[in-house]
């Protein structure tokens, strides 16, 4: 049985930090969530999709934040798994005119869920 109060402790830290981040291209705010040296790796359109974390963040800061685009944006939690210090957790983003699949992998590092590693790709609806 999972851990709810580290399930708790992980929902919190997607929707306070890496949702919220991402709605508002804070990359400050975003880029708290993700352990140093963090990697992404994924598919967008069907062309791989490779970048550090510096990378990313760097995008983020430097594109029109979601929130200011005026298009929808919704980040929906479909599922946490939690063995010991380590987590996985699903997610669906919906943002600008695409919808994402991410799989977020996160370690508890003194006493916090980070994320060590992201996957994505974009699905249809």
């Amino acid at each position: 049985m999972e851990n709810q109060t580290e399930v708790k402790a992980i929902t919190k830290q997607i929707e306070n930090y890496y949702f919220k981040g991402i709605y508002e291209g804070d990359e400050m705010l975003l880029g708290s969530i993700f352990y140093e040296g963090s990697l992404l790796f994924g598919d967008v359109k069907g062309q791989q999709y490779f970048k550090t974390i510096d990378l990313y963040l760097d995008g983020v800061k430097n594109r029109q934040s979601p929130k200011d685009s005026g298009k929808p944006f919704k980040g929906e939690i479909l599922s946490i798994r939690v063995v010991n210090s380590i987590a996985v957790a699903e997610l669906n983003v919906k943002m600008y005119d695409f919808y994402y699949r991410d799989f977020l992998s996160f370690h508890k590092i003194n006493g916090t869920w980070l994320i060590v590693n992201k996957m994505l790709t974009d699905i249809s609806e």
